[in-house]
Formats: structure tokens, C-alpha cells, sequence
């Protein structure tokens, strides 16, 4: 509420400069349209508790209409501006069967948020930023939509995940990038409302635990052309505290060039996370629990070689540690910056160690371009759960796009999703899922 009446305080001085040279003729604006259908078959290995919970079969179709302004700043050594995002997404086909909330005590279905035990009609969302530049330096006061790796924003349904906070990035010093900024609330991709945040194992919609505070700095330093050293900074307020590491390194190989990411996060407890029962996070602990207090490290490889269209990857991960890796979540479908962040599954349980391979392929190389293709498949194993330490779970994702090149139709893309998973946890289910995506976007000016 306090970004709001900021945001409303800047918009209305910044009414007053809009003639300004900057200000309106760096401005755009675009109209942004997303298709989006989505259908999972769950195949038991639930408990009839979960099955009654979750529905068996699950599928949802909506429509998206999304009107972005980012306007340029006004003159000066100190530039102003405001940015708006205004969303809206139409219910096209669902049902209180299909809808994935059959109690009503979740956050919402698949796709849309719930009236009872069925999907909403419609749901809207109205973002504002305020934002003031100095040099290469830039504060942002509102609407948020950050990606780094201890916050990343999920675009994975109809509409975009958002959050509401003050976000300072800094460019002026040559090959750094610094970033830093305060999070109090966050609107998941199927709701319209502002709330609170937390972590798997105490977010539960009724009873759970929440908290208005994380706060993340770090950057990114370009050692070389080539190499990319980085480290971000996040904590949770009564939760976790993380830190991460990350290389990126490209190197040219013959006729290709070969793509190293190496990752690590170490995540800790944080305030109550570490005593009160009400905040731990899942994971598992020994006896006849699977919750406590944060307790994580996650290293993680990828490496991918690029030649003639073709990219061929294969990555190794492991999760060490008494509780799963943690991450801002509401229990509405988060994203991680993790090597194997799927479709589907995380692969970021206690003590699972992982492996993947992938490919894809740009068919312009063979005169088709706007086409591409590509398959990920990651097997984890090495879970620890009460009954074993050697649990195990697999995901295979296909992915077919295309993307106009020219005509009217130019720009609109076309994607489809497949996703298998399968795996052997306790009280864990099997999974089938496919999306269909079409995107396109209208500039306005």
C-alpha cells in the first residue's frame, strides 16, 4: 500500500513534466496477447487423501491481455519516470472438476484463482512503477519483475508472477553490474491480490506463516569477454538467508562454443525458521518428521556445446542437507534459477543428487527459421525421505516452437509443452502434462 500512494504521488508531479523531451519520445508501449491451454493427468502413487485433493485429471484454457508503457525520463542530471503494467486474463474453459482446487482451501487452480471450488470468471491486475535516474544508476519504487538468482519471477501461465517492493541497479562502473533492493509483497501468476511471502512446508493458505520482508543485493563482473563472475544475496525475514556463487564462461571449440554455468547457493535459518515449528521448511530431519529449520547446499554444472544449430547440454547437481533448497514460495507455482528447474519438478529435494541431458536445434540452419525444437531429461536420485534415503524421481520435457517471420502475422509464436514424471517417494504422484502457447505482441509505439 505504501509503493501505491508513492507511485500515485510521482505519477501526479510527473503529469506535470510529460511534455517534457525524454519522457515521451523514449516512451513504449505494447499490447501483449497470450493463449494458454494446459491439461495434467496425475497416475495415482497418492494416497486417496491427495487424490480427493489434487483431482486426477486437471486442465484449464484462458486468454491474456497484457498492456505494457515504459516511458523514457524527463531532462536533467536527475531523470523521473513511471512505468504500468495493466493485466487481464479471461476465463475460456474450466471446470470445478478440472479446476484443481476441489476443497477451495488452496490458493487457486491451475490457471485461474477460485471462487469456491471453481475458477473466477475473470481476474485483473494494475501495476505502477515509479522510477528516478542518475548517470547509469536507476531506483525503481512499485511494481517489480525481477530475475536473478535468489529472485526470479514466474512467467510459466497466463499471466506474469509480480511483486511490490524498491529495487536500486547500478551501471557505473565499467563490467559490474550491482542490483540490490526490498521485497514486502508478491502476486502470484493465478491471483489478483498482494500478499505476504514464504516457504514450502509453512505456507499453507489457513494456517500457514508469512512474512513481508526479503531483501537481496549483488551483481554480476565481466572478468573477460568471455567470463562472468557473480554473487546475490537473500533473506527472507524469519525464514532463510542465502547466498549464491555463479561462473559463466564461454569458450569457442572448433566450430562451436562451449557454455559453462557453475552454480552454488547455501542457504541457513533465519530468525523463527530456526526454532518455532510454524516456519520450518520441508525436508527431512531422522524419526517420524519431514519438517525443520533451513539447512541446504545446492551445487550445481552445466555445460552446453553450440554448433550449426545444434546445442547439446548435460549438467550434475546435488542438494546437500538436512531440509529441502528453499525459495520465495507461495504455494502458487514458483520459479527457481536452478539447472533443473523443469516443467514440472525442481529436483532440489534433501540429499538428491541429479543428472541431465539435453538438446535442441534451430532449424533456420535448414532454411526453416522461427522453428525450434528441443528435449531435457533429468533423473534424481539419492532422496531422503522418512522411509529411505534412496528415493528417486525422472522428468522428460519436450518443447516445440515456431515464430513467424514476416507477413501480417509476423512476431506471433506458437509452442508446445510435453512433460513425463515419474518416480518412486512415498505419498508422491506420476504426471503427464501438456501446454499449448501462442504469444503476440502489438506495439504500440
Amino acid at each position: 500500500m505504501k509503493c501505491t500512494f508513492a507511485v500515485a504521488a510521482a505519477m501526479c508531479v510527473l503529469a506535470q513534466q510529460a511534455h517534457a523531451a525524454g519522457f515521451v519520445d523514449d516512451s513504449k508501449a505494447a499490447i501483449k496477447l497470450r493463449n494458454f491451454y494446459i491439461n495434467s493427468d496425475y497416475r495415482d502413487s497418492a494416497t486417496p487423501a491427495q487424490k480427493a485433493a489434487n483431482q486426477s485429471y486437471q486442465a484449464e484454457w484462458g486468454q491474456a491481455f497484457q498492456l505494457e508503457f515504459i516511458s523514457g525520463y524527463t531532462p536533467g542530471p536527475v531523470g523521473f519516470g513511471v512505468d504500468a503494467l495493466g493485466m487481464l486474463g479471461v476465463r475460456l474453459d474450466s471446470s470445478a472438476g478440472k479446476h484443481g482446487n476441489p476443497t477451495g482451501t488452496n490458493y487457486g487452480g491451475v490457471v485461474f484463482p477460485s471462487d469456491g471450488d471453481h475458477a473466477v470468471d475473470d481476474f485483473s491486475n494494475l501495476g505502477l512503477t515509479g522510477k528516478m535516474k542518475i548517470s547509469k544508476t536507476e531506483l525503481k519504487l512499485g511494481t517489480l519483475v525481477p530475475k536473478l538468482p535468489v529472485i526470479f519471477s514466474n512467467d510459466g501461465r497466463l499471466l506474469p508472477q509480480t511483486w511490490q517492493g524498491t529495487q536500486v541497479s547500478s551501471a557505473d562502473i565499467k563490467d559490474l553490474t550491482l542490483i540490490g533492493g526490498q521485497i514486502e509483497e508478491v502476486k502470484g501468476r493465478n491471483s489478483s491480490n498482494n500478499e505476504n511471502m514464504s516457504i514450502a512446508g509453512a505456507n499453507n493458505a489457513v494456517t500457514g506463516r508469512f512474512s513481508n520482508k526479503f531483501i537481496y543485493a549483488g551483481g554480476d563482473y565481466k572478468l573477460t569477454k568471455d567470463l562472468t563472475l557473480q554473487y546475490y544475496y537473500g533473506n527472507l525475514k524469519d525464514f532463510y538467508k542465502q547466498n549464491f556463487l555463479g561462473l559463466i564462461h564461454n569458450w569457442a571449440i572448433g566450430p562451436g562454443v562451449l557454455t559453462s554455468d557453475v552454480r552454488y547457493f547455501n542457504s541457513k535459518d533465519d530468525g523463527a525458521n530456526g526454532h518455532d515449528p510454524a516456519y520450518f521448511t520441508t525436508g527431512y530431519y531422522g524419526g517420524n518428521t519431514l519438517k525443520g529449520k533451513v539447512d541446504n547446499d545446492l551445487y550445481s554444472g552445466l555445460f552446453t556445446y553450440s554448433v550449426a544449430g545444434h546445442t547439446f547440454g548435460a549438467g550434475y547437481e546435488v542438494s546437500d542437507g538436512k531440509s529441502d533448497f528453499p525459495y520465495l514460495n507461495q504455494g502458487d507455482g514458483p520459479t527457481t534459477y536452478t539447472i533443473t528447474e523443469m516443467q514440472v519438478q525442481k529436483f532440489v529435494r534433501a540429499g538428491e543428487k541429479s543428472w541431465q541431458a539435453r538438446y535442441s536445434f534451430d532449424f533456420a540452419k535448414l532454411g526453416l527459421p522461427g522453428a525450434t525444437a528441443g528435449v531435457v531429461y533429468v533423473k534424481g536420485n539419492d532422496i531422503n525421505t522418512v522411509a529411505s534415503s534412496n528415493s528417486s524421481e525422472w522428468e522428460r520435457d519436450i518443447t516445440l516452437a515456431y515464430v513467424v517471420q514476416s507477413g501480417p502475422f509476423k512476431g506471433l509464436g506458437v509452442m508446445w509443452k510435453n512433460a513425463m514424471v515419474r518416480n518412486n517417494i512415498p505419498n508422491s504422484r506420476q504426471q503427464d502434462e501438456n501446454r499449448v502457447i501462442i504469444n503476440y505482441q502489438l506495439a504500440l509505439f
